[in-house]
C-alpha cells in the first residue's frame, strides 16, 4: 500500500508540474492565469512533500499540516478571482468577495501556525486533543468554503459558457468533497484514516486533466494549450489500445486459470478474437469519427484545427491526395469536415438549371433537373445558408418559405445542403448524407462548411473555364482542319479537270468511259462526306417560323433508304411552328435520326414522334439499339470532338444539336441504358403567337 500511495503522490506532483510548465510558458500576464499558476505550483510542492513523507516518514508534522491549508488557500484564491468577473455592476457582490478573501486567508494563515507547541493557545486551549480538533475544524471550514465557491462559479456562469468551466468545477469540486470527507471522518473518530490519506495522491492526479481542459478552454486564464489534434488522437488511440490489450491479457489469464483442461485452447481462441475486434475498431471509420468528435468536444477550445482543415481541403480539391475526378473530390473535401460518408453534387448551368454531375459512395441514379427559379436555388443564392434538413423538418419557420424538392425523398438519409457560391452566384450545391457519428452542428461547423463551399466553387469555376478554353482550342484546330478539307477538294477538282480534259479525245473509248464514271462516283461520294462533316461549321443565318411537322417529316423521308427505316407519328392536329433556321434544325434532327439508325440493327426500330405540351414542341427519337450508360451520356456524349465512330465521325454532332437547341431557348434530354436503346428528346418553345395561344 505504501508503494502505491507514494506512486500516487509522485504522479500527482509530476502532472501538476507539467500543467504548471504549460501555464507558465503560455501565460499572457493576466491575473487569473497568475492565480492558476500559483495554485498548480503549490499543488506540486504539496504532492512532493506527501510523496517524501510516505517513503521516508521523517518530515516534521508541523510542516505537513502547514502544507494542507496553504494548498487549499491557493485554490480558493483562484476561485475567488474567477468570481470577480461576475461582480461588475454589483458592488455588494464585490464586497462579499473581498470579505471572503480576507476571512479565508486569515483562517488559512492561522492554520499554518504550529498548534502543538503554540504558546498563544496555552491559555485558551490546554488540551492537545482539543488543539487537534481545532485544526481539523479549520480544515473542514476551508473544504466547505471550497465547495461553496465551486457552486458559485457554476451557478453564475451563463449556460452557454459553462462548457468552459464544467471540468474545473468537476475537478476542484471533487477535491474539496474528498477533503471534506477526510476531515469529517478524522473529526468524528479523532484520527486521520490512513487509507484515505494515502489515496489522496491518486485522487489529485486524476483531477489534473480536467483542470488542463478548462485552462485550454479559457484563453483569459492562459494561452490555449497548443496540442495537435492529430497527436492527441493517435496518443489516445495508442493508449486505449494498450489498456484494451492489458484487460484482454487479464481476461485471458483468468480463462486459462479457471478453464480446466480446455483453458489453454480457450485462451488462444479468446486472444485471437480480441485481436480481431481491436483491428476492426482501429479500421472502423465510425469508431474513429466518434473518437474525433469526443476529443474535439471535450479537450479543445475550438472544434477544428483550422490549419489542418485548410491544408486537407486544398490538398483534396487540388488532387494531391486523390486522383478521382474533380466533382468527386469536391464532395469528399466537404463531407470530411462533418464525417459524412457520402454525398451528391449538383451544378448549375448558365440558364440557372441545376443537375446531378457526380456522387460519392452512392449508387448512380437519375434525378430530376432543378429548374431555374426553384425555391431551393433562390434560397441558397440569396442567403448562402447551409440547410440542415433535420432542422428544417423540426422547425421549418427558421427557413422562411423554403420548399424542398421532392427528389430529396428518393435519397437515403439526406442531412445537409451546402451551397457552392462564386462571385455571389450559385454554382451548385452538395447534398451530404448522415454522418458516421452523431454530431451537433454549431456556428463553427456551419462557417467552415460555407468557407469550404466558397473554395470548392472557385475550383469548379476554374475547371469550367479550363474546359471552355480547351473547347475553344479544339474549335481552332477544327478551323485548321478545314484547310485540309479544302486541300482534298482541290485534289478532287484536279481529278475531275483531268477527266474533262481527256473527254474530247477518248469519249468513244468504252474503257475511258467506265474509268471516268468510277472517278466521278468516288469524287461525289467523298465530297458528300466532306460536306456532311463540314455542315456544323456553317454560320447560322436569321431565324424564321418553321413548320416543325413538315420539317420532321422531310427528315424522316430522307432517311428511308437506310435500315431500319424510321417511322413517324404525331398527335398534333394543327401546324407546329417554332422559330429557328430550317436548314440547321433539319441537320441536327437528321443527325439524331442517323445516329439512331447507326446504333440499331436492321431488325430493330427507330420511331420519331412530335407532340405539343405546355407551349413546347417535343421531338422524340426512340431506337432499340445498343444504348449508352449514364456515365457516357453525362461525361462524353455532348463533349465536342469525342467520337465513338473512329475516323468516320468528328464528335461534334451531339454537341452541335445541344448548342443549337439551347440557343433557341430549348433543351435536350437523353434517356438510355445499355441493351435497352436510347430516347433522344428535343424540347423547343413554340413560336410567339402559337405559344401564347396554347398557354391561354
Amino acid at each position: 500500500m505504501t508503494a502505491l500511495a507514494a506512486a500516487g503522490y509522485a504522479l500527482a506532483a509530476l502532472l501538476f508540474g507539467a500543467l504548471t510548465v504549460l501555464l507558465l510558458t503560455s501565460w499572457r500576464g493576466r491575473l487569473k492565469g497568475a492565480y492558476l499558476v500559483l495554485a498548480a505550483g503549490g499543488s506540486v510542492g504539496w504532492a512532493a512533500l506527501m510523496a517524501w513523507q510516505v517513503v521516508h516518514d521523517d518530515l516534521p508534522a508541523a510542516l505537513l499540516w502547514a502544507a494542507e491549508p496553504a494548498r487549499q488557500l491557493l485554490w480558493l484564491l483562484f476561485l475567488l478571482q474567477v468570481l470577480t468577473q461576475f461582480a461588475d455592476g454589483s458592488p455588494a457582490y464585490g464586497r462579499a468577495l473581498r470579505v471572503a478573501r480576507l476571512s479565508l486567508s486569515s483562517l488559512a494563515l492561522l492554520l499554518m501556525l504550529p498548534f502543538e507547541d503554540a504558546p498563544w493557545l496555552e491559555g485558551a486551549v490546554s488540551d492537545l486533543a482539543q488543539r487537534s480538533d481545532l485544526r481539523l475544524v479549520g480544515q473542514l471550514l476551508l473544504s466547505v468554503a471550497g465547495m461553496a465557491l465551486v457552486e458559485q462559479v457554476l451557478r453564475n456562469t451563463p449556460t452557454e459558457r459553462r462548457w468552459g468551466v464544467k471540468h474545473l468545477c468537476i475537478g476542484l469540486g471533487g477535491l474539496f468533497v474528498f477533503d471534506f470527507y477526510l476531515y469529517t471522518d478524522a473529526l468524528l473518530f479523532r484520527r486521520v484514516d490512513e487509507a484515505i490519506w494515502l489515496a489522496r495522491g491518486a485522487v489529485n492526479a486524476m483531477v489534473v486533466p480536467l483542470l488542463a481542459v478548462s485552462a485550454a478552454r479559457n484563453p483569459d486564464w492562459s494561452l490555449p494549450l497548443a496540442v495537435s489534434r492529430r497527436a492527441v488522437f493517435h496518443t489516445t488511440a495508442f493508449f486505449s489500445a494498450g489498456v484494451y490489450m492489458l484487460l484482454m491479457a487479464l481476461a485471458g489469464y483468468y480463462i486459462r486459470l479457471y478453464g480446466g483442461e480446455w483453458g489453454r485452447v480457450l485462451q488462444t481462441v479468446f486472444f485471437f478474437g480480441a485481436g480481431i475486434v481491436l483491428v476492426a475498431l482501429l479500421f472502423s471509420g465510425q469508431f474513429r469519427a466518434r473518437v474525433r468528435v469526443f476529443l474535439s468536444k471535450h479537450f479543445f477550445s475550438y472544434r477544428y484545427d483550422y490549419r489542418e482543415e485548410w491544408l486537407r481541403l486544398i490538398g483534396a480539391l487540388s488532387g494531391r491526395q486523390s486522383n478521382h475526378p474533380l466533382y468527386e473530390r469536391v464532395i469528399w473535401a466537404i463531407a470530411e469536415i462533418v464525417e459524412s460518408p457520402a454525398g451528391l453534387l449538383w451544378l448549375c448551368d448558365e440558364r440557372g438549371a441545376c443537375r446531378v454531375v457526380g456522387g460519392l459512395n452512392l449508387p448512380e441514379r437519375q434525378l430530376p433537373i432543378l429548374e431555374r427559379g426553384h425555391a431551393l436555388a433562390e434560397f441558397l443564392e440569396e442567403r448562402h445558408w447551409v440547410v440542415n434538413l433535420h432542422e428544417h423538418a423540426a422547425n421549418p419557420e427558421l427557413y422562411g418559405t423554403l420548399q424542398l424538392p421532392d427528389w430529396l425523398g428518393q435519397l437515403d438519409g439526406p442531412w445537409l445542403i451546402v451551397p457552392l457560391i462564386h462571385e455571389d452566384r450559385l454554382r451548385g450545391f452538395v447534398v451530404l448524407m448522415e454522418p458516421r457519428a452523431p454530431q451537433t452542428l454549431n456556428w463553427e461547423s456551419l462557417d467552415l462548411l460555407k468557407t469550404a463551399g466558397l473554395q470548392a466553387a472557385s475550383y469548379i469555376a476554374l475547371h469550367q473555364a479550363a474546359d471552355a478554353l480547351a473547347e475553344a482550342r479544339q474549335f481552332e484546330g477544327f478551323n485548321r482542319l478545314s484547310a485540309f478539307v479544302i486541300h482534298d477538294l482541290k485534289n478532287l477538282i484536279a481529278q475531275l479537270s483531268l477527266v474533262t480534259a481527256n473527254a474530247q479525245r477518248h469519249k468513244h473509248n468504252p474503257a475511258f468511259i467506265d474509268d471516268a464514271m468510277s472517278t466521278i462516283e468516288n469524287s461525289v461520294a467523298k465530297m458528300t462526306r466532306l460536306m456532311a462533316q463540314m455542315k456544323s461549321a456553317v454560320a447560322a443565318p436569321g431565324l424564321d417560323l418553321v413548320d416543325l411537322d413538315d420539317l420532321v417529316r422531310g427528315v424522316v423521308s430522307a432517311h428511308q433508304r437506310q435500315k431500319p427505316a424510321p417511322q413517324f407519328g404525331t398527335d398534333a392536329t394543327a401546324p407546329v411552328e417554332v422559330r429557328a433556321n430550317p436548314d440547321r434544325l433539319a441537320a441536327v434532327i437528321g443527325h439524331v435520326v442517323q445516329n439512331a439508325q447507326d446504333a440499331t440493327p436492321a431488325a430493330g426500330t427507330v420511331d420519331v414522334s412530335l407532340r405539343v405540351r405546355n407551349a413546347q414542341a417535343i421531338v422524340a427519337v426512340r431506337d432499340t439499339g445498343a444504348g449508352m450508360d449514364e456515365l457516357f451520356v453525362r461525361d462524353r456524349l455532348f463533349r465536342p470532338f469525342d467520337s465513338t465512330k473512329g475516323l468516320t465521325g468528328m464528335g461534334i454532332g451531339a454537341y452541335e444539336c445541344r448548342e443549337l437547341v439551347r440557343s433557341l431557348g430549348g433543351h435536350v434530354e437523353v434517356e438510355s441504358a445499355p441493351g435497352r436503346g436510347t430516347t433522344f428528346t428535343i424540347v423547343l418553345p413554340l413560336g410567339e403567337s402559337q405559344g401564347e395561344a396554347v398557354t391561354a
